[in-house]
């Protein structure tokens, strides 16, 4: 993990991503993404990725991860039409939990527009005890852990 200004981190600084159109619909009365937005951007790259590479099912595994905590600073304006390079890294996964670096990079941008995390605990489904990180959502979520 770099350990510099989120601000100034690159592309390089991550180890997945996934492009992310704007919608009209985003972009609020001040001409530039809305804030809440941000993070429907950030909970888009961490599950597209637990599905595709973890085989998260959300509506039949016995086991789900809830968001615990978020966070998101604010570094540049992203408008429409622009598609959002979003980029993800793992910090740190414990037993039950795991927590998720998000950039958001604007086209052609070197530096971040946006970066953040989420941390998620994964419970049994309707216990909502937490429970150990199924093997193959932690596999994957191995392959994205920065040291």
């Amino acid at each position: 993990m770099t350990e510099s200004d989120p601000k100034l981190q690159t592309r390089a600084d991550y180890r997945h991503s996934l492009p992310i159109p704007v919608r009209l619909a985003d972009v609020d009365i001040y001409q530039h993404v809305n804030n809440v937005v941000y993070y429907s951007y950030f909970d888009t790259l961490v599950n597209d990725y637990m599905i595709r590479f973890g085989g998260l099912d959300m509506v039949n595994d016995p086991v789900i991860g809830l968001v615990v905590e978020t966070a998101c600073r604010f570094h540049q304006s992203i408008n429409f039409p622009e598609t959002v390079e979003a980029c993800l890294r793992i910090a740190k996964i414990g037993t039950s939990s795991v927590r998720h670096e998000i950039g958001l990079f604007r086209d052609g941008q070197r530096h971040p527009a946006a970066t953040g995390h989420f941390v998620h605990v994964f419970v049994e489904r309707g216990v909502q005890k937490p429970v150990p990180i199924p093997p193959r959502i932690r596999a994957a979520l191995e392959k994205l852990l920065v040291p």
